[in-house]
């Protein structure tokens, strides 16, 4: 029997939005799919057992118990795998408001059951650590030469995509026409640094979206009395959350029904805000929801351009 090690502590790399490389410098670059799902680090310990991480750092090992027989697949291969959870629809693109089904969910019998009705997908794309080494060091090529080398691109719940190098416009073309979310851009002499948010990294979406805080509300009027008609955003900055503006279109009767009873559990009476929020008859909240949205730009006065909201984030809920 293959003893289990000690795995390293890691967090996610993070890509920096941006453009795609231009056609002068697309040959330094490996362009992946922006997959719509949630980021996890699957930790194997090499015993046949499996824990995953979320990006926020939290446990989801019981939430994808059909990611389990990947520990097992990697046993005596202590590793460390990056990768993003996502729910495919029937034609196999990923759907984020299947995905948000399961997310969550750490009751054995109900995530048993979803399992079933919604299977989650686990798209590796990076290794950080293998057999006691660290290939996070390695340029990005030879850690995907690393990945594609354990045999994991034939689970029944996992693969490991390929990456296209070069060729930026006919992989932008290629994802949009298919309906994925947009490319990932990747220096091939990258390393991967834990936790940083780096510019060797870039992701372009077909749609400009943004992360933002959640720190308050106002009430809808007529028959959305009662209800958030618009949630007050925020960014983080060094500072602290600068309040950016307030988001109520493309909110659906079913979302402000469950964001009403969200922030119903983190209502505040004072603003989390550093800076004034020129909003009348404002609710305050936690600074713990986040939500992505969509927005045309920025206003003289640094505020959100014709904001949209998208989604909420449940997977990037701060819990502290």
């Amino acid at each position: 029997m293959v003893p289990s090690a000690a795995l390293p502590s890691l967090r996610p790399m993070l890509a920096t939005p941006g453009p795609l490389p231009a056609a002068g410098e697309e040959d330094e670059w490996a362009f992946e799919v922006k997959w719509d799902g949630a980021r996890c680090l699957a930790e194997a310990p090499g015993d046949g057992t499996l824990r995953l991480v979320t990006r926020a750092g939290n446990d989801a090992t019981a939430t994808y118990p059909e990611l389990a027989p990947l520990g097992e697949r990697l046993r005596g291969r202590p590793a460390v795998l990056d990768g993003e959870v996502v729910v495919l629809d029937a034609a196999g693109r990923p759907d984020f408001g299947l995905l948000q089904r399961r997310m969550g969910v750490t009751g054995r019998r109900r995530a048993a059951t979803l399992a079933g009705e919604y299977p989650v997908h686990l798209v590796l794309f990076d290794v950080l650590h293998l057999d006691g080494q660290a290939p996070a060091a390695l340029p990005y090529v030879e850690r995907r030469t690393v990945l594609a080398g354990l045999g994991l691109d034939d689970g029944p719940h996992w693969s490991v995509p390929a990456y296209v190098a070069g060729h930026a416009r006919a992989t932008w073309e290629a994802t949009l026409d298919a309906g994925f979310e947009g490319v990932v851009a990747k220096r091939l002499t990258s390393r991967y640094v834990s936790g940083v948010r780096s510019s060797e990294w870039r992701k372009t979406k077909h749609l400009v979206t943004l992360d933002v805080v959640i720190g308050g509300w106002t009430e809808g009027r007529g028959g959305l009395s009662g209800l958030p008609g618009a949630v007050l955003a925020g960014l983080d900055e060094p500072g602290g959350l600068r309040y950016v503006g307030s988001v109520g279109s493309g909110l659906s009767g079913r979302e402000r029904r469950e964001l009403a009873g969200y922030l119903e559990v983190v209502r505040r009476d004072t603003p989390p805000f550093v800076n004034p929020v020129d909003v009348p008859g404002a609710h305050w909240a936690e600074p713990r929801l986040v939500a992505e949205i969509t927005f045309s730009g920025w206003t003289s006065a640094d505020r959100l351009r014709q904001p949209t909201w998208h989604r909420l984030r449940p997977d990037l809920t701060r819990l502290d």
